[in-house]
Order: structure tokens, then C-alpha cells, then sequence
């Protein structure tokens, strides 16, 4: 079993930037493939980042935050990041992170929900025009 625990989320204007963090429970941290996502009130939940296991070397990210968002893994301190640069008032919504248990080739597959085994509870992301 795998807890995560995000933080960092909180109230900013347009244009701002905050660093998300997800810290993982276990001891396979550096073996699981994980992601961002988001979901804003009364929309589904939306990928947003994923990056591929041990040294992070591979990553892929959602339309709307190419360019703009970065993640990025600490093994040594079982944490992903996910830098959030130039924030716009659509970014606003709860962000989620996922791990996986399955240990799959790091694939686009990995851009959807169902790919992913373990949530964190979210923090909430809100950008003030």
C-alpha cells in the first residue's frame, strides 16, 4: 500500500507560480511511474503530468500546461514535484497526485486516470484574476 500526501496548493494571482509537492509512503517509491492531475468543480478529472520511474528521464504533459508546468521526482526523498510557472485562472481546480502498481513500459497509457492505483487526497489550486 502507498499513502500520498500532496501539498503546496493555496491562492495566487495570474501570472504567479507555485511548486506542488507529493510525498509517497514506501520503499518502491523510485520504481512507480507517476502522475499529476486535476479536476475542477463539475469537470472530470484531467491529466496534467506524468513521469517515468527511477531517474525521471522521461516525462509527458497536458496540452494546456506544455511549457508552463514541470515535474520532476526526488527518489532519495520519495517526492514529486510539479512546478507551476505563469498560472492562469483556468488552472484553477484541486490537483491529485497517482502512483502506479503496475510497473508498465511508460507509455501515453499513462495520461489516463485509470492507469493509476494509488490518489492523494489533492490540494486545492486557486488563481484570482
Amino acid at each position: 500500500q502507498v499513502q500520498l500526501v500532496e501539498s503546496g496548493g493555496g491562492l495566487v494571482q495570474a501570472g504567479d507560480s507555485l511548486r506542488l509537492s507529493c510525498a509517497a509512503s514506501g520503499r518502491t517509491f523510485a520504481n512507480r511511474i507517476m502522475g499529476w492531475f486535476r479536476q475542477a468543480p463539475g469537470k472530470e478529472r484531467m491529466f496534467v503530468a506524468a513521469i517515468s520511474r527511477s531517474s525521471g528521464g522521461s516525462t509527458y504533459y497536458g496540452d494546456s500546461v506544455k511549457g508552463r508546468f514541470t515535474i520532476s521526482r526526488d527518489n532519495a526523498k520519495n517526492t514529486v514535484f510539479l512546478q507551476m510557472n505563469s498560472l492562469k485562472v483556468e488552472d484553477t481546480a484541486v490537483y491529485y497526485c497517482a502512483a502506479d502498481a503496475r510497473y508498465y513500459e511508460f507509455t501515453d497509457h499513462y495520461t489516463r486516470p485509470s492507469a493509476y492505483d494509488y490518489w492523494g487526497q489533492g490540494t486545492q489550486v486557486t488563481v484570482s484574476s
